[in-house]
């Protein structure tokens, strides 16, 4: 099985998007750096008891966390499809659906420094 790159998919849309960081967001409250990674370790804690694989869970998290070209390379060597190229939306090889939150893929706008 080679890489993903440019197996076509519905509409002849390729599969390999060049990834982005989200747009700005403003999260309801203003929340701290320690409360945001909670926040995150948390998803990624849960994440894998939404279905999926493991493995690709363990490569989004990696590529959630690296700048963006590594997460270039990451996604496209786990053979991930990114619908989204913000990455919160993105398949694997099988069809299963990986949703990403905004806050584990960027900071949001009203970030405040702990105290």
């Amino acid at each position: 099985m080679g890489c993903a790159g440019s197996t076509p998919v519905k509409g002849g849309e390729e599969t390999t998007k060049k990834l982005r960081k989200p747009r700005s967001w403003r999260h309801p409250q203003p929340i701290t750096s320690a409360e945001l990674k909670q926040m995150r370790e948390e998803f990624w804690d849960t994440a894998p008891h939404y279905g999926g694989q493991k493995e690709i869970w363990d490569a989004l998290r990696a590529a959630a966390e690296a700048d963006l070209s590594l997460a270039q390379t990451i996604v496209d060597s786990a053979g991930i499809i990114v619908s989204n190229a913000d990455m919160t939306v993105c398949y694997d090889e099988r069809g299963a659906k990986y949703e990403l939150p905004k806050y584990v893929l960027s900071e949001p706008s009203n970030l405040v420094q702990d105290s």
